[in-house]
């Protein structure tokens, strides 16, 4: 049944995501109105139900969350109200067609083999922070397998310091369990999401780390809740 749905949502997903892409082409400077509507149709879609802890800030100027399914970025479009940024692998981007879900809505897409992607994603982000987005990235730089954060890469600590941003650093749960796109399975499900105290960018501090190892402590804590 979770294979059947699977395939189902994959259909409905390329199907939507052709139609959303044109539809931001068509209707430039109304991108986010667009990418809104779309997400709001995912979350009936998927079936999914929000748990919410602690309280969402948007009033930082990057969100740092952990990554396991492509529905994580789903929920986060959902809840948050402004015009998000993520920072993409270029390997998306360059994907045929479906690549300009990153190109039509002005993502920022990295080149993590090139050794000028880092003055690429400073200079793009400081003009995405212009325009008045915050910034959103995927510290563990890839998807994990739901159970445990992987080691943070450094884009994110640089980003943030560069630029001396207010960073909130969001937790979610239960998103591969009912989206996993590699296997193909799907079913609906609560997401629990966990928002931590916003932190103040400062290289002169170790704020990074240790917003890694809150991060992890509170995700270990938040399992041991749901076996219990």
């Amino acid at each position: 049944m979770k294979r059947i749905r699977g395939i189902i949502i994959v259909i409905q997903f390329s199907i939507t995501v052709a139609i959303t892409v044109l539809a931001m082409y068509m209707f430039r400077n109304h991108t986010h109105k667009v990418i809104k509507v779309w997400m709001k149709l995912q979350m009936w879609f998927l079936g999914i139900k929000l748990e919410e802890h602690g309280k969402l800030d948007e009033s930082c100027d990057m969100v740092m969350l952990n990554h396991q399914s492509l529905l994580d970025i789903i929920v986060m479009e959902y809840i948050h109200s402004r015009d998000l940024a993520w920072v993409a692998k270029k390997e998306i981007s360059d994907l045929f067609f479906f690549g300009h879900i990153i190109k039509a809505p002005r993502m920022i897409s990295i080149d993590r083999e090139n050794k000028a992607g880092i003055i690429h994603l400073l200079k793009e982000t400081k003009d995405r922070l212009n325009k008045g987005r915050p910034i959103a990235m995927f510290p563990e730089g890839t998807r994990s397998n739901g159970k445990e954060l992987l080691s943070f890469k450094p884009g994110a600590k640089m980003v943030a310091n560069k630029h001396g941003l207010k960073v909130q650093p969001i937790l979610l749960f239960n998103t591969r369990d009912i989206l996993d796109s590699k296997k193909l399975e799907a079913q609906p499900g609560i997401v629990k999401v966990v928002y931590l105290e916003p932190v103040q960018a400062d290289k002169k501090t170790d704020w990074f780390e240790q917003t890694e190892i809150k991060m992890n402590e509170v995700f270990q804590e938040e399992l041991k809740k749901d076996v219990s």
